[in-house]
């Protein structure tokens, strides 16, 4: 299994559950796609983009599950970042995890690994 994470505010997440996808929220929607990260994005992912930003969590997402909607695509430097042309259903979500803020204002990510998944004990919610 190939996992990726989404990082959003827990209130958005929150939204998407009645409705059993999740459409993005405000770059994606923008955008036309919904962003996501690899393990070994996800923590710059987390400094550069969510900096001060509390009420998060980090969503994980069997890659596998998502089918032909899922494109990889360069982005900076050139890496390629796991982008979902559509809404993400919510059987594909593998754990939903709070961020807290570290002291120098940056989420909090859990041990990732793209395999496995986030190393925590938290069920989709």
């Amino acid at each position: 299994m190939t996992v990726i994470y989404k990082i959003c505010p827990q209130s958005v997440w929150d939204e998407a559950r009645p409705a059993g996808a999740f459409a993005g929220a405000g770059i994606d929607l923008v955008d036309g796609y919904i962003h996501f990260s690899t393990a070994e994005q996800a923590p710059e992912t987390a400094r550069l983009h969510f900096a001060g930003q509390s009420g998060l969590v980090l969503v994980a997402v069997d890659a596998a599950l998502l089918g032909e909607a899922l494109k990889w695509e360069p982005s900076r430097g050139g890496d390629l970042f796991p982008h979902l042309y559509g809404p993400l259903p919510l059987a594909a979500v593998t754990a939903v995890i709070p961020l807290p803020l570290g002291e120098d204002g940056v989420p909090q990510l859990p041990a990732l690994d793209s395999e496995a998944g986030p190393d925590a004990t938290s069920a989709p919610s």
